[in-house]
């Protein structure tokens, strides 16, 4: 799927449940579902700045694809960096970095999380876009 079809499919996901408890139900679950980071990757230069809770995010090329594997000390912000990768990892490193990302504000993610939880996801969103701009940087030198 496209970055723009993972999203619409976070959007219609999240159109199914009648209130707010059900949807950060919802996001904890994401972050139970998420493939853990191998413990070699949850290390100070993986943890992701700006967030209040530890987000450690790893990020590798595998066949032209950027793949993303994430943990966290919190379940919601768990969850949130499970609903980032699985629109995020999968893609081209161009496709990531030329991506615009709506689905936070059409779920109405950004009016219901805390002002540091909403830095903390921008934070996310910010270092996997770096990801791809350098591993794009890089496939251009070769």
């Amino acid at each position: 799927m496209t970055i723009k079809e993972q999203q619409d499919r976070i959007i219609e996901d999240f159109e199914v449940f009648g209130d707010w408890m059900e949807k950060y139900e919802y996001i904890i679950q994401l972050g139970k579902d998420l493939p853990l980071i191998d413990p070699k990757y949850k290390t100070d230069d993986n943890l992701i700045r700006g967030c209040q809770s530890k987000v450690w995010l790893h990020a590798e090329l595998i066949g032209g694809k950027l793949v993303f594997t994430a943990d966290s000390d919190a379940v919601i912000t768990k969850g949130l960096v499970g609903l980032v990768i699985q629109v995020l990892s999968g893609q081209t490193p161009k496709d990531i970095a030329e991506a615009e990302i709506y689905f936070i504000d059409a779920i109405g993610l950004t009016s219901h999380l805390s002002p540091t939880r909403s830095n903390g996801l921008l934070s996310m969103l910010k270092q996997i876009k770096l990801y791809a701009i350098g591993y794009q940087a890089k496939s251009l030198q070769n």
